[in-house]
């Protein structure tokens, strides 16, 4: 993807630019970092659709969606920390192929906390990148059923993956780039008219792209 792309060339850019540069405070156990992103959230969706158990032609779409975000992380050592995000994003869904066509299911937000817990390779350093794994749970509200007569969303839980880079601006102040892939299933129930409802089993899947700034206390 090209946002991909780019967020590989800016983690790039910033070990080149500032690779050379002093040490900063350094990482302690016990410190607070709190971060405010713009995240961008691109679905990679994968889907299949069923009516009455039988499986239909058609698949889903799901927009991508630009927020800011909040997340919270505490270091227990001076490399091993948690996060926690705080963000919600508005999407909006179509079904495409069906037996009607394409159908827009309309607008739903989700609202995905997500706790991952980070290994930070180089704390001490201006430059400390950094990788993670945690939990997601998805929840699915303000449904715009679109089209549809009726439609409902599961709420469900998932996997995060997750690779990042800081880069510390003085003793409190960093930037930050950071990259998380959600494993996301749902399955979602459609009355489209046809008597019994359509159901679609959606892995959204979502790439989460941040870019932000850090204080840390």
């Amino acid at each position: 993807m090209k946002f991909l792309s780019v967020t590989a060339a800016a983690v790039a850019l910033l070990a080149g630019v500032y690779g050379a540069a002093s040490t900063a405070r350094a990482s302690d156990a016990g410190d607070f970092l709190i971060r405010g992103r713009a995240l961008v959230v691109a679905p990679d969706v994968g889907s299949s659709l069923s009516l009455g158990g039988a499986g239909i032609p058609g698949h889903t779409d799901i927009s991508t969606a630009i927020v800011p975000e909040l997340d919270f992380s505490y270091f227990f050592t001076d490399s091993i920390a948690a996060e926690l995000i705080a963000g919600t994003t508005p999407h909006n869904v179509k079904a495409s192929g069906t037996p009607l066509g394409k159908v827009d299911l309309g607008n739903v937000w989700l609202l995905p906390p997500t706790l991952t817990l980070q290994y930070h390779f180089m704390p001490h350093e201006k430059i400390s990148p950094y990788i993670g794994v945690g939990v997601n749970y998805t929840l699915f509200y303000g449904v715009d059923k679109g089209d549809a007569l009726g439609l409902k969303y599961d709420n469900t839980f998932g996997y995060a993956f997750q690779a990042g880079v800081d880069y510390k601006l003085d003793d409190h102040w960093s930037l930050n780039v950071d990259l998380k892939k959600l494993m996301l299933n749902t399955t979602a129930t459609v009355n489209a008219g046809l008597g019994t409802p359509i159901k679609a089993d959606v892995d959204i899947n979502p790439w989460l792209v941040g870019f932000g700034v850090g204080y840390r206390f």
